[in-house]
This record gives structure tokens, sequence and C-alpha cells, in this order.
């Protein structure tokens, strides 16, 4: 009968395999989602370090006096160069975001496949290949591998900009600080701002300013 054929366990035993099949994308559309809320998150902070480095440079073009300003050339090239890093990295962003998306959509599509398949194999009567959800996954691990590639090269985009940053400061504060004190410390870190700098008897410098 009809009945026995819809609950017998050959059939309940493909149902739970589709539906297993359907369910295996979620955890890389899960993935994917993360990635792209970290992203985005990124984005936002760029876009208000982007309006922050304006302003700075808008008070440093239009101030009158710029004699008084310890390294006034050097303020302005060195915000301009950050201006420069940071629109770079707002833009890698926006690619690696998109990436991410793509590759959201082929998983969506990927589980969409895997249950026209199923259907095509319990009904003869939709022509479906089963093989399409394979290439279609793999469009989208292609595309998560891009992003991730784009995440990666911003984010060494991001330490090349806090080490220029800390550069200026560094020598911002040896120009501006009592002698006494400037003389105590090296030129920047070992690894050109990415190690702690040492004062020249070898001590580390504390991690905050005040040695709290």
């Amino acid at each position: 009968m009809a009945t026995d054929d819809v609950v017998s366990v050959s059939n309940l035993n493909t149902i739970i395999e589709f539906l297993t099949a359907m369910v295996t994308p979620a955890l890389l559309i899960s993935a994917t989602g993360s990635l792209v809320l970290s992203t985005s998150t990124r984005l936002g902070r760029v876009v208000d370090r982007v309006r922050a480095l304006e302003d700075r440079l808008s008070a440093l073009i239009y101030v009158e006096n710029k004699e008084s300003i310890p390294l006034y050339e050097k303020r302005v090239e060195v915000v301009v160069d950050l201006l420069d890093k940071v629109t770079t990295r707002s833009r890698i962003l926006q690619r690696g975001m998109g990436a991410f998306y793509y590759g959201l959509m082929f998983f969506i599509m990927t589980s969409v496949s895997i249950a026209l398949a199923g259907f095509a194999g319990a009904y003869q009567w939709l022509p479906f290949p089963r093989w399409v959800p394979i290439p279609i996954g793999v469009v989208g691990i292609m595309f998560l591998f891009y992003g991730s590639i784009l995440m990666l090269r911003e984010t060494r985009m991001a330490t090349a900009t806090v080490n220029a940053e800390m550069d200026f400061t560094w020598e911002l504060a040896r120009k501006v600080a009592p002698h006494d004190v400037a003389v105590k410390y090296k030129t920047q870190g070992r690894q050109r701002g990415m190690g702690l700098a040492r004062i020249k008897d070898g001590r580390k410098i504390p991690d905050t300013f005040g040695g709290e």
C-alpha cells in the first residue's frame, strides 16, 4: 500500500540522509555569517578612523601659527600616510565582505540544490542531476578562501598602520620630552614597533605609561 511505502524504513532513512545533507552547509553558513559580522565591524571602525584623520588633517592645514607645532611637516606627512593606509584597508574590507556574501549565497544554494536532488531521486519526473550541489559548494568554499586571504592582507595593513603611528609618536616624544627622560629609551622597539622597547639598562618599558 502507499501508506506502507511512505512510512517504510528505507524511505525514512532516505529522508534523514537528505535532511542531514541539507543541514551540513549550515555550519559553513554560520561560519561565513560570523566572518561577515566581524568584517562589517572592522569596516565601521575604519570609517570612523578615516573621519578622525580627516579632522586632524583639516586642523593642521588651517592652523595659523604652524611654527609653534613641533614637527609640523612630519605630522602632516604622517596623517596623509595614515589616510592612505586606512583608505586601502576600507577597500580591502569591502572586497572581503563581498566575497563572504557571495560565499554565503552559494552555501544557501548548496542546501537548496541538495533538496532538489533529493526530490529528483524520489520523483523520477523531476530532472535534476544529483552532482549539482558539489560544484556549487566548492565555489562557495573558494569565495570563503578568497575572503580569508583579503582579511589576512587587511590585518597586515592594520599592523603597518599602527606601527607607523607609534613610530611618529616615539619621535615626537623624543623631541618634546625632557632630555633626561628621552635618553633612557631606545629609538624604537626591537622589531620596528612590534616588540617592546627597552630602557638602555635592559629593563622593559612598563605596559602603562605611569608604570602601573
